[in-house]
């Protein structure tokens, strides 16, 4: 049986709690690996230890820390292939899919190379008489980041190349449930010239995310996750007067105007629903046709292409739309949930409640499912059921699907399809969503933007990537100078003397 063990001071370190969770393979429903889970006493000492490495890197300059995120991006594109399909294998995504976790990661390992660029602070001479002011970014120290389980290498990724470009050593805790791709990415961050104790990898469940919270030592947290926990987790900061980024569940909606393309969302609906099996925090879980006619013709278009979809083991190439969800627990629920769907009365236009993939019985696999007619009172509309659950909640007007979107408690990401740009731009400017797409389904900012949710999705002031991320990871100190008139005659300044 394969061991998973923490990433410490620059080697794979075998834990001593005694205890460890299974890894399984989404596919067949196998336990293919065990992972040690931290104690307060691992994670303290992680922390220290990272504490002392964190003094050389934060003073190393810029440029040398960019450099090393240079190097990181030929390393993970040499690697690829490898981290895809172990990620696969943990998670159950497809090969391309997961190819696309990893590369929309790495894109923001390649933003991190303009570190010098976003450390810089500001100046003005004359501020007053003889006076100069000017301020500077500095590193925190050592931060922490709590990443989940579908997407192990983009999120970690995402925390990890600003946070270490603007040189703050850092505590990664991945999810247990597919926890090798982390400790591939610090192979990958030590080949890369990383200083040993920089970046700790820690595999650990509550009492580790705990663990991190109490220390006095850690600054800043970034988590993403369920709601519940994002909450949590900012709360269990602000008591101990840490920095937090934590962001949670979504219901992100589609709004289909009479006027769009429908083919083109349909399309984009299936892509946005039913990819990576629904397990996508910028998924689509909700359509919103506006209109009788508008809803009778986009389900008449969704039918055939979702009952063509092919569910199965990442494995079996490019013949597979999307893969098994992550663990049973995960099926089972989102199962449930469509039986409470059907129970309080929506449509089950297309149902995949039977089925059942030959030699891949013991899988966590769910197939796709199509509800008509939701109301918003149903659960299947108010909760997070990351899955291939496709809603259609039929609204009667623009003005009528604005409200549904503007009401949901969650606001991460949204989009409408119409070819209307007066629409478009009133949508864009009103609605209260933190992510929207125009005639785009799955509207995730580039990595020179931002990411980040409204309302119960985001909690905390500044998102993740771009230039929030490095602003999160520094302080900003301020200097106001003053030398008096002296003494300048016979003064010698020259370029040796400041060697």
């Amino acid at each position: 049986m394969r061991a998973i063990h923490h990433w410490i001071d620059g080697k794979a370190t075998p834990g001593t709690s005694g205890r460890t969770a299974d890894v399984f393979n989404p596919a067949t429903g196998e336990v293919q690996a065990r992972v040690d889970l931290a104690s307060r006493a691992e994670i303290d000492a992680a922390i220290a230890r990272a504490a002392q490495a964190q003094v050389a890197w934060g003073a190393t300059n810029p440029q040398r820390r960019a450099r090393v995120m240079m190097k990181m991006v030929d390393l993970i594109n040499r690697d690829m292939d490898k981290m895809a399909e172990m990620l696969s294998s943990e998670h159950g995504k497809t090969f391309p899919d997961a190819k696309g976790d990893i590369q929309r990661g790495l894109e923001v390992i390649e933003f991190s190379i303009g570190a010098p660029h976003f450390m810089k602070g500001e100046f003005i001479d004359g501020a007053g008489p003889g006076i100069d002011m000017y301020s500077m970014r500095q590193p925190l120290g050592v931060v922490a980041a709590i990443t989940p389980f579908n997407f192990p290498a983009m999120i970690p990724l995402w925390k990890l190349g600003p946070a270490l470009a603007a040189g703050n050593a850092v505590i990664l805790k991945p999810s247990e449930r597919d926890p090798t791709v982390p400790n591939m990415i610090a192979e990958l961050f030590k080949e890369a010239g990383l200083p040993d104790g920089v970046l700790q990898v820690i595999h650990g469940d509550k009492e580790a995310v705990d663990a991190l919270l109490d220390s006095d030592v850690i600054q800043a947290v970034g988590f993403v996750g369920s709601t519940p926990i994002a909450q949590y987790i900012y709360e269990r900061a602000a008591q101990t007067g840490k920095r937090a980024q934590c962001f949670g569940g979504a219901k992100n909606h589609m709004i289909i105007m009479p006027d769009a393309d429908l083919d083109q969302a349909a399309d984009a609906l299936v892509g946005a629903g039913y990819g990576a099996a629904g397990e996508r925090c910028m998924a689509i879980s909700v359509a919103v046709p506006v209109g009788e006619e508008t809803a009778d013709r986009l389900i008449e278009k969704l039918v055939p292409r979702i009952e063509k979809l092919k569910v199965g083991p990442w494995t079996a190439g490019d013949d597979v739309d999307y893969g098994p969800v992550v663990t049973r627990a995960a099926q089972e629920n989102i199962l449930r949930l469509v039986e409470t769907g059907v129970a309080q009365g929506a449509e089950l236009v297309v149902d995949g409640r039977d089925f059942s993939l030959q030699g891949y019985e013991d899988g966590f696999f769910v197939g796709p499912h199509l509800f008509d007619r939701v109301t918003p009172d149903m659960d299947i509309y108010r909760k997070e059921i990351f899955g291939p659950v496709l809603s259609t909640v039929r609204a009667a007007s623009y003005e009528e699907a604005l409200k549904l979107a503007m009401d949901h408690e969650y606001g991460n990401g949204i989009a409408m399809f119409t070819r209307d740009g007066d629409t478009a731009r009133d949508f864009a400017s009103r609605v209260n969503v933190g992510m929207i797409g125009i005639n785009v389904p799955i509207p995730v900012p580039l990595a020179y933007f931002t990411f980040g949710g409204w309302k119960k999705s985001g909690f905390g002031d500044l998102n993740q990537h771009g230039p929030d991320a490095f602003r999160f990871y520094t302080r900003t100190k301020t200097v106001t100078s003053r030398w008096p008139s002296g003494i300048k005659e016979g003064s010698a300044f020259n370029f040796k003397a400041m060697d």
